[in-house]
């Protein structure tokens, strides 16, 4: 348990410094970084991670992936205040180490609406039910399964920070919205992405026992399979 609480302390800790920072170094260079660029940050900084640690843990990164994890059976629900402990406080020591590193960025890459909350609090649903519905399709259990299930999660954080970035911010992860808004004191609009990603996790658990082979998952608290 200790090797996979510091798993994901790590995994965690280098998606929000790397995601986060390429927005706060995006912001303070004129663009350098763009938009772009900042997309694939957070799509290959979940590739690594999980290929550093998805054998130990699971590189789950995400409190959501682990409560719909638990959700679907998968994983078990004593270990997961324990996974959302290390996910939560290795996203706070990213926010704050770049709090150090740049004083003076405003928002430290927080995740703001752009439109209305509703607009983003609906994209957020919909892109972390995508997302959740590629991890439960492409892992064993509560791990990622081959060679190509980092590629493909991978490229799915990266997508859909690219085309709803401008939006929403494409959070899918209250640990990577709750640390820089905590850092920065941008509370107002975190709900969204408390409660957005967390629905549409959960919601692509059914979702996926509509397309995978029976027994794909089980419902949480039942020793029955979908």
């Amino acid at each position: 348990m200790k090797r996979r609480f510091f798993a994901e302390f790590f995994g965690t800790f280098g998606l929000v410094f790397a995601g986060t920072g390429a927005i706060v170094i995006n912001h303070g260079s004129n663009g350098a970084i763009t938009h772009v660029g900042v997309a694939l940050t957070f799509g290959l900084i979940v590739l690594a991670m999980i290929y550093a640690f998805g054998d130990v843990g699971g590189a789950h990164l995400n409190p959501t992936v682990t409560t719909a994890f638990a959700f679907s059976g998968r994983f078990p629900w004593r270990e997961v205040p324990v996974y959302i402990a290390a996910q939560l406080s290795g996203a706070v020591a990213a926010s704050g180490l770049l709090r150090v590193l740049f004083p003076s960025d405003a928002k430290l890459g927080a995740t703001l609406p752009a439109g209305s909350a509703m607009q983003s609090l609906i994209l957020e649903i919909v892109l972390t039910f995508l997302l959740m519905l590629v991890i439960l399709s492409v892992s064993a259990g509560s791990k990622e399964k081959g060679i190509t299930a980092g590629i493909a999660i991978g490229a799915v954080v990266g997508l859909d920070a690219m085309f709803a970035g401008p939006v929403c911010g494409a959070s899918m992860n209250p640990a990577r919205s709750m640390a820089p808004a905590i850092m920065s004191g941008h509370l107002d609009a975190l709900w969204v992405y408390l409660g957005g990603p967390t629905l549409g996790a959960l919601l692509a658990v059914p979702a996926c026992c509509v397309v995978q082979k029976p027994g794909c998952c089980a419902p949480a608290g039942t020793g029955e399979t979908c």
